[in-house]
């Protein structure tokens, strides 16, 4: 009977993705752990592994199709024995199967509803009497990195083998759960104020020059919907704050000189470690609102705006405050670079505390940036420029930077916004305490 390999959930909340690209054709064998195509999210293309080997007989959906639902059946994978035959009058339906048998990668865990039902359709290996649990070999790495036991772990796979998704679901169900559970709440609590963005934007188009119609990303559905509702629903305020980078500057310049060779350390990397130890300093500032509750964040998660072909996306410093400078330029330049690339993982963008988006090196020199919900606050950091400066009562010239602080209300007040603003002006100015 042929394996169907169905649409993978590649985050907690993907419902559908668009089937980029197959790297396999019908006919061709594949075996555990190759790559058999590339799915394109809302955030970022993905590739797909197979977690068992055979021969794909049928590919049921043709690369660039947009709008693949979730455990819609992609292809059928013919097993050792089988030949074209088994494809006549094959079920492609995705109800009572298990999981694709292609796999979303380490750490994307599917749909926590879709867990429970994978793992009752498919029974576990048996391993007593010694019998070896049946599991793939990325399977079994992650298992062994992770100090997951593969016994404890039921398998979603053909003939119950353990896969990655199932080790993956083992590991994180719990917080997987909660998300899930606190994403639903929020949705299910949003006003109707955001139901411009789902219904559509249609203005009037009469009169317009000849266009060309460019068809709107998911990323690009993404950041439209996500920035209308921060906008309607979050009561923004902002907060501005000039200050001089001379001595930054001349710091940067040091430690660049005496730095290891790779190692280069730029504005934006003192910058996201300002920001960090500010809010260790004024932990207030890292606060994320719900109805229920005001949540304090305890480490700093640091998202950081980086542009991209369509679009935009802010991977995660995470626990900057915890970092120093090279560590910081390193992880960024990894982050920036897969970004460009579509290739971050979710965990690589999900789950930031506080945004930073800086439009410095284009000139910028001031603007306000709109909350990246659930976030309490976003930093727009403008170009540091040649301006003159009172200094003991007397006119002088300085390297000056204008940061805009956006500020959500309900979770921030006036006064704590200005202390944070505060210390990360004290900072900036004083590059050398960032080092102690």
């Amino acid at each position: 009977m042929p394996v169907k390999v169905l649409m993978p959930a590649l985050s907690p909340t993907m419902t559908e993705g668009t089937l980029a690209k197959w790297h396999v054709k019908e006919g061709d064998t594949v075996e555990s752990g190759d790559v058999i195509a590339e799915i394109e999210t809302d955030k970022a293309t993905m590739e797909v592994e197979a977690v068992d080997e055979g021969k794909i007989g049928k590919i049921l959906v043709a690369e660039g199709s947009e709008g693949v639902a979730v455990n819609e059946v992609i292809a059928l994978l013919l097993e050792e024995g089988e030949d074209d035959s088994a494809l006549e009058g094959a079920d492609t339906s995705a109800a009572g199967t298990a999981p694709a048998t292609a796999e979303a990668p380490a750490e994307a865990a599917p749909a926590p509803s879709a867990a429970p039902a994978a793992a009752s359709s498919v029974p576990a290996a048996p391993v007593s009497g010694g019998e070896r649990v049946k599991a793939s070999p990325l399977a079994r790495r992650i298992a062994a990195n992770e100090g997951v036991d593969l016994a404890a772990v039921t398998g979603s796979g053909p003939r119950g083998r353990i896969v990655k998704r199932d080790v993956e679901a083992a590991k994180s169900a719990k917080p997987a759960a909660a998300a899930a559970a606190q994403a639903a709440q929020a949705a299910s609590s949003a006003p109707a104020a955001a139901a411009p963005a789902a219904s559509g934007w249609n203005p009037d188009l009469t009169g317009l020059p000849e266009y060309e119609e460019i068809p709107n990303s998911g990323m690009r559905k993404t950041i439209a919907r996500r920035l209308t509702e921060s906008k309607q629903q979050v009561p923004h305020f902002y907060l501005t704050v000039d200050c001089e980078l001379d001595n930054l500057l001349a710091t940067r310049k040091q430690l660049n000189d005496k730095a290891g060779e790779g190692v280069k350390i730029s504005v934006n990397d003192f910058i996201i470690r300002a920001v960090s130890l500010a809010l260790k300093k004024v932990p207030a500032a890292n606060s994320i609102w719900t109805d229920k509750a005001t949540l304090q964040c305890k480490k700093q998660d640091i998202s950081v705006a980086v542009a991209i072909e369509g679009g935009l996306i802010t991977p995660v410093v995470r626990d900057a405050g915890s970092k120093g400078l090279a560590e910081i330029s390193t992880e960024m330049k990894t982050l920036a670079g897969k970004a460009r690339d579509g290739k971050l993982m979710p965990e690589d963008y999900q789950g930031g505390t506080f945004s930073v988006s800086n439009l410095g090196m284009f000139g910028i020199k001031e603007f306000s940036a709109i909350i990246n919900p659930p976030q309490g606050c976003i930093l727009a950091v403008g170009a540091g420029e040649q301006r003159p400066v009172v200094k003991d009562g007397a006119l002088a010239v300085a390297t000056v930077m204008s940061c805009t602080l956006s500020v959500d209300h309900r979770a921030v007040d006036g006064a704590v916004g200005a202390q944070f603003m505060a210390e990360f002006k004290k900072l900036i100015e004083d590059p050398l305490s960032m080092l102690l």
